[in-house]
């Protein structure tokens, strides 16, 4: 199973991930919440949890929503 954690999905920003994680509260929070989500999706993918599609795709697009704000953070 592929990660989509932060750090494999912008290994070119690790530097800058950990900074915004210490200087700016509402990036540290979209960040944990992002993981969460991520960890949440890796276990339904992985039969630990069980959820029907339409959970599934909510999560995924709430997912690619977060990601762009993130990416928007990285890229400032």
């Amino acid at each position: 199973m592929e990660k989509h954690d932060l750090l494999h999905e912008f290994p070119e920003h690790k530097d800058k991930i950990h900074e915004l994680k210490i200087s700016n509260e509402h990036f540290r929070k979209l960040f944990d919440e992002y993981h969460e989500i991520e960890h949440q999706i890796h276990r339904i993918n992985m039969g630990s949890e069980l959820a029907n599609d339409t959970f599934v795709h909510e999560l995924k697009a709430k997912l690619l929503f977060m990601k762009d704000e993130i990416y928007s953070y990285l890229n400032k």
